[in-house]
């Protein structure tokens, strides 16, 4: 039984490929076309998923998208109604996308695979729903999905039992948790439907000046955790911004930020203002959830479902004692989830896969790699015992170089987990600013996270479960990783233990048998503004445009002496000049 899940047209297009109910591909369009966050029809993550099953479109049983498109139509219609005049421009520039493409969802698909099947669609919200808990290790559980806006949900609470979904109760479009956040990230310069981490990683450095002019002026907060915006300070409704002047004028001269200008204390404490109302919000409704099911087990999906302050919130300050969120969070997890929908609930097939992984994405082989590297002429070491190679990794993190790990298959999700990663000594204060600055080329506030052992946990973090997917926050307990620790002393944790990832946990296990330390710095392989690399070809690329030292692609070491100065300037010129 083959199930195809796609999920696209708004952000983050995903592709999601079952094979009697156990996940063979999943990986995001952005990756195969290098555009960030990309929205349109996932044909490459489809090819790939397919071609690592080894089958044929024929060979699909069923397909199904992630959502309803007429019921969003129809939200779309009465709100621009509602609203009208003021939504008539942005009325007229959505109107030929949605009547030339976004209505005829089902009949792209079967034109652009080829499919001359049915296509299943499921509601957002129940999407969401499925792609955390049909994947979780409870047989039961509370379920909870907050993100922007779907058709017309913004959040949801319900419960799984076995391989049914019952979502109870709903928040509808325009009061929206994820869009106020949106909003906020807008203000503070940052990209919309892009640049929320950002926020999140900023508010630590800010106070909490404006919480109670929030709450008074811009959202009114039940204490279920439901709530209402005041949407005479918003403009998503019907215009082409979030947020309209008396919005801007509520929080002072400063006005919204040009994304490359400085950030002041006004935009820190703005952060830190709306970080902690969407904990409070969150965190009510959680435990009105747990109150009303009774479950210790919690799911959590929709796109603030990433917000990992706020989920270790829910971890030390809620009834639940288990919590479960699926990597892919957002939009691209859609497609994962009304695979597992269509599975699990309408087949009524029993759940027999639990979510332990997040490696679902391409991988290459040692033959691919080899091919790349001589046909760029590039000197490099190959290593045929692995052991060897984790020693020489590990004494280059330790005499201080960055090393780009190119290893596996990509992972599934937002977060760069150990095969697509940038590893540093998290010792060395130092590295926090040179990674950021000379590799990344990202702003200087944004944090790293730790990557530990999953054996050490407990003696570096406040935190006492295993973290594999980077999504709880936690406490730093030592001074001794000052590069992965947030102002605020806290850090956004991944662990890793020998089955999830050998070769990964091999790395650390020899850095700490050299320095007695279990935690390096991980960040995503990519810089800013790019997808995470995908290919070897793009690794080496990135190696080569950036301040990484050393590149392992597989068994394959490059170090950044050996390239010759020629090739070195040519593909500086390649990558920085216009063809």
């Amino acid at each position: 039984m083959y199930i195809l899940g796609i999920s696209c047209f708004y952000h983050d297009s995903a592709a999601a490929l079952l094979k009697d109910g156990k996940i063979l591909a999943a990986a995001q369009e952005e990756r195969f076309t290098r555009v960030k966050h990309d929205e349109s029809f996932p044909k490459n993550a489809i090819d790939y998923c397919l071609k690592e099953a080894g089958i044929k479109v024929k060979d699909l049983d069923y397909v199904g998208f992630y959502e309803k498109p007429f019921i969003k139509f129809e939200r779309l219609l009465k709100t621009y109604l509602a609203t009208a005049p003021k939504g008539l421009f942005s009325f007229l520039k959505a109107m030929p996308i949605w009547l030339k493409q976004k209505l005829w969802i089902k009949y792209l698909i079967q034109q652009e695979l080829n499919w001359d099947g049915d296509v299943v669609f499921i509601p957002h919200h129940l999407s969401h729903a499925a792609s955390a808990f049909l994947v979780s290790p409870f047989k039961s559980a509370a379920i909870l999905t907050i993100d922007g806006v779907g058709e017309w949900a913004t959040a949801t609470k319900g419960v799984g039992r076995g391989n049914k979904i019952s979502l109870t109760h709903q928040i509808d479009f325009p009061h929206s948790l994820g869009l106020l956040y949106t909003a906020f990230t807008y203000y503070c310069g940052f990209k919309v439907n892009s640049g929320e981490y950002k926020l999140m990683g900023l508010s630590p450095y800010g106070k909490p000046r404006y919480v109670k002019l929030i709450k008074d002026k811009l959202i009114d907060i039940k204490a279920d955790g439901s709530f209402k915006l005041n949407l005479k300070y918003f403009s998503y409704e019907y215009g082409l911004r979030m947020i309209n002047d008396r919005f801007i004028k509520l929080l002072g001269k400063s006005g919204v930020r040009d994304p490359e200008a400085p950030l002041t204390q006004h935009y820190e404490d703005v952060a830190k203002s709306i970080q902690v109302v969407t904990e409070e919000v969150i965190l009510k409704m959680a435990k009105s959830l747990c109150q009303e099911t009774g479950e210790e087990n919690l799911c959590l999906a929709g796109g603030v479902a990433l917000n990992c302050v706020a989920n270790g919130r829910i971890i030390r300050e809620t009834p639940f004692k288990n919590l479960f969120v699926q990597p892919a969070a957002g939009d691209a997890g859609g497609a994962l989830g009304v695979a597992y929908y269509i599975e699990n609930c309408l087949l009524n097939k029993k759940r027999n896969f639990v979510f332990d992984t997040a490696y679902f994405g391409p991988q290459f082989s040692e033959s691919d790699i080899k091919s790349m590297l001589q046909a760029k002429d590039v000197t490099y070491r190959h290593f045929n015992d692995k052991q060897k190679l984790f020693q020489v990794i590990a004494a280059k993190l330790v005499a201080q170089r960055v090393v780009g790990i190119f290893a596996g298959r990509m992972e599934w999700g937002p977060r760069a987990l150990g095969n697509r990663s940038i590893l540093a000594d998290a010792r060395n204060p130092e590295n926090q600013d040179r990674v950021n600055l000379k590799i990344k080329f990202r702003e200087d506030f944004r944090p790293f996270a730790p990557v530990v052992m999953e054996e050490y946990l407990s003696d570096y973090f406040d935190i006492d479960r295993p973290t594999p997917y980077m999504l709880l926050v936690a406490q730093v307990k030592t001074k001794d990783i000052p590069a992965v620790t947030h102002v605020d002393n806290s850090a956004r944790i991944q662990s890793v233990n020998r089955r999830q990832n050998p070769f990964y946990w091999g790395i650390i296990n020899k850095f700490e048998k050299i320095t007695g330390c279990a935690v390096l710095i991980n960040t995503s392989f990519n810089v800013r503004g790019e997808p995470i690399v995908c290919t070897p070809e793009e690794a080496y690329n990135c190696f080569m445009g950036t301040n990484i030292d050393d590149v392992v692609l597989g068994n394959f070491l490059v170090e950044k002496e050996q390239v010759t100065v020629t090739d070195r300037n040519r593909r500086h010129r390649d990558r920085f000049e216009p063809d």
